[in-house]
């Protein structure tokens, strides 16, 4: 399985003996040894994948990494973040994601209105099984812990990513605050009740949701 780790907060190196990685095409910004690159259709999900987010507006375009050596991998300068996964499952915008194993599975996950209040698609993007992830955020990102007896309030602009047993619930952010003009200005917020993780960048993208 391949190595990675952070030189400083923007620049993600692998170590691949041998091993494969599959990262968002166009991020490697160099590398050492005897590396092949292969682009992968439909986000290296197949046809159906890649049919599936032409329909529903989604963009993921990724590359297969294979080889002795390391290579290092970077998008516009925006903070990385390493994810662990033990089996389990990583929700994470197609934006955010930046490389992950090869081994580990990605497919897509309805959303429905909660995309489209962040201005994304109708699916984002799942990881499953075990090994690494790095998501990227603008800004450094924040982790926050979600308990049954804690659930958690997010901004839909600043949502990256989750994992755990959580439910998801859209609800109105109107308030009477929002109204004096003294608000966060969402129309929306997401609910995340269960036990799990929910990553969140300190910079909103805009949102469908606008302001109130």
């Amino acid at each position: 399985m391949a190595t990675f780790r952070l030189q400083g907060s923007r620049v993600l190196a692998v170590e691949m003996s041998g091993d494969a990685v599959k990262a968002k095409n166009g991020s490697m910004v160099a590398y050492d040894g005897q590396m092949a690159f292969k682009k992968m259709t439909g986000g290296g999900e197949g046809i159906r994948g890649m049919v599936t987010r032409r329909l529903t507006g989604e963009q993921m375009t990724v590359m297969e990494v294979k080889g002795h050596g390391t290579c290092w991998f970077a998008d516009r300068a925006t903070e990385i973040n390493l994810v662990q996964l033990r089996g389990d499952k990583l929700f994470v915008e197609a934006g955010n994601l930046l490389c992950t194993d090869a081994g580990l599975r990605t497919g897509m996950h309805f959303t429905g209105v909660r995309g489209a209040s962040q201005g994304n698609g109708l699916f984002t993007t799942t990881v499953e099984g075990s090994g690494q992830a790095a998501i990227m955020s603008d800004g450094p990102a924040v982790v926050l812990r979600v308990s049954r007896q804690y659930p958690l309030t997010v901004d839909p602009g600043a949502y990256i990513a989750h994992q755990g047993d959580l439910r998801q619930n859209l609800q109105s952010g109107v308030t009477f605050r929002t109204f004096m003009g003294e608000g966060g200005g969402e129309a929306f917020q997401i609910r995340f009740e269960g036990d799990g993780l929910v990553y969140v960048q300190p910079s909103e993208r805009n949102t469908i949701a606008g302001d109130v």
